[in-house]
């Protein structure tokens, strides 16, 4: 995407699970307005790397660091990383996240991957936020990840996974009340059908899911890259508590 101004210059951002998807395409959109840009991942070192090699083409600062964020002592570590090397967050954006699936009633569901999940999508985010927060200066930026699914379950299934993401919706009005002394805004971005390798456009569900939106089609990770940038940018210093659906009109 083109940014029409370096408005993150001076700015460093945190991007977790930033080295593939959603992640990887706000880690690029925030670090061409101008901010240096670490990112965290869970596996896959040359990814990251790849996408760190990305940044650094921008011209900004760029670094990759692992983290397991279902560790709630491995997220708070990884902010100290962050300043440790850059000096400095402005802006988080929580974006890891897995997805594990199974009804109520289903006696098969991998009740570890349930558990895992929710360390990873809620408890993770939190502990995350928590030591940023902490470390934040006025006018800080924090961005969460959640998903349209939050908010509306269309399928059996996705209970848990529902939950977790409504929980960051959650999270984000009552972290946006905690922090709006310190002048630091707490927001959200709730995708829709993304094009990514977690949920492909080419997948079993693509024509039903494009049928369900305005526009006929799978998003893009660079449309909420977008989305997030703004809630990063200048221009969204009186905008908090909000969670901002990126869904091509499915939630219409």
């Amino acid at each position: 995407m083109t940014i029409a101004a370096k408005t993150l210059t001076g700015k460093t951002a945190l991007v977790t699970g930033g080295s593939r998807g959603i992640g990887a395409a706000t880690a690029r959109s925030l670090a061409a307005a101008g901010a240096d840009v670490a990112i965290s991942y869970a596996n896959s070192s040359e990814k990251a790397e790849a996408v760190v090699h990305d940044l650094k083409a921008l011209g900004v600062r760029a670094a990759a660091f692992r983290a397991d964020q279902a560790d709630g002592a491995q997220s708070a570590a990884l902010v100290n990383q962050v300043i440790e090397q850059f000096g400095r967050l402005d802006i988080l954006v929580n974006n890891a996240g897995v997805a594990a699936y199974g009804g109520i009633e289903d006696a098969s569901t991998d009740q570890s991957a349930l558990d895992r999940q929710w360390a990873v999508n809620v408890s993770g985010v939190a502990a995350t936020t928590r030591a940023a927060a902490r470390v934040m200066s006025e006018g800080g930026r924090i961005i969460s990840v959640s998903s349209t699914i939050g908010k509306r379950v269309p399928f059996v299934g996705l209970a848990d996974y529902a939950a977790g993401k409504a929980a960051l919706i959650a999270y984000t009005r009552g972290w946006a009340r905690d922090l709006g002394a310190k002048k630091i805004t707490v927001n959200a971005v709730s995708p829709g059908p993304i094009d990514t390798d977690m949920n492909p456009a080419s997948g079993p569900y693509g024509d039903y899911v494009k049928s369900a939106t305005a526009l006929g089609r799978y998003g893009q990770p660079e449309e909420v890259a977008a989305a997030v940038v703004f809630f990063a940018s200048p221009g969204a210093s009186y905008v908090t508590g909000v969670t901002l659906d990126v869904d091509g009109g499915q939630s219409a």
